[in-house]
């Protein structure tokens, strides 16, 4: 058991370490294009954590947290394959717990596994994610855990994630609770907050955030 935490004291702890070592980068002016082609003020990288010992010690120190704060009491860990893994193997370490990882898909040769690591039917697990943007690769994992594994899905735990319209709907349907350790909002108050970001900047955040589509359209070309 971990001392108590503040969970709006990490919200905003960890969200200022991700701006602090530029995992997450913030450019409304110049924009980002991701791989779907949508223009973004915002690009979030958070291997980058990886090589920051103190930054990882509080990421999982904000996981335990979060479990205890909802009284979860995994049996597994499971990783979300890449960015999800090295969190996932921290968090399994410090609990002392076994821990699997799922591929976006099947291995097209050797045996075929989508899952890798012991799984068994009826297992109690907690899948680790590094980002939430759609949740759709997120619901992808829930569902091999589930339907190939037979695992009871406690919940799904990420660093961070945009906040986008529609996708804690998208957990709720499917009975997955959904805990982050910091958010879009909460970043874009601690950048405000330090001065690297402007009011226009911050409005301009939340109307992408809004909608996204029509964000991107409007700068095109």
């Amino acid at each position: 058991m971990t001392p108590s935490v503040d969970i709006d004291q990490l919200r905003r702890r960890v969200a200022g370490d991700l701006l602090r070592i530029k995992a997450v980068t913030l450019s409304p002016e110049a924009p980002f294009t991701w791989a779907s082609g949508l223009k973004a003020p915002i690009y979030c990288d958070n291997r980058l954590t990886m090589g920051y010992p103190a930054v990882r010690r509080v990421l999982t120190d904000g996981f335990v947290a979060r479990l205890d704060e909802h009284g979860l009491a995994p049996e597994v860990i499971v990783g979300t394959a890449t960015a999800g893994i090295p969190h996932a193997a921290w968090l399994a370490h410090r609990l002392d717990l076994p821990m699997a990882y799922v591929r976006s898909k099947p291995k097209a040769h050797g045996r075929g596994n989508q899952i890798e690591g012991p799984l068994a039917s009826g297992q109690r697990v907690v899948i680790v994610e590094d980002l939430v943007s759609t949740g759709m690769s997120s619901m992808k994992v829930v569902e091999a855990a589930r339907v190939q594994a037979g695992a009871e899905v406690l919940a799904l735990l990420a660093i961070f994630t945009y906040g986008l319209a529609g996708v804690s709907d998208r957990f709720a349907e499917a009975g997955i609770p959904f805990y982050t350790l910091t958010d879009f909002d909460t970043l874009a108050a601690v950048a405000f907050e330090q001065n690297t970001l402007s009011e226009d900047d911050r409005c301009s955040l939340k109307a992408w955030q809004q909608d996204p589509q029509a964000w991107s359209e409007a700068r095109q070309g």
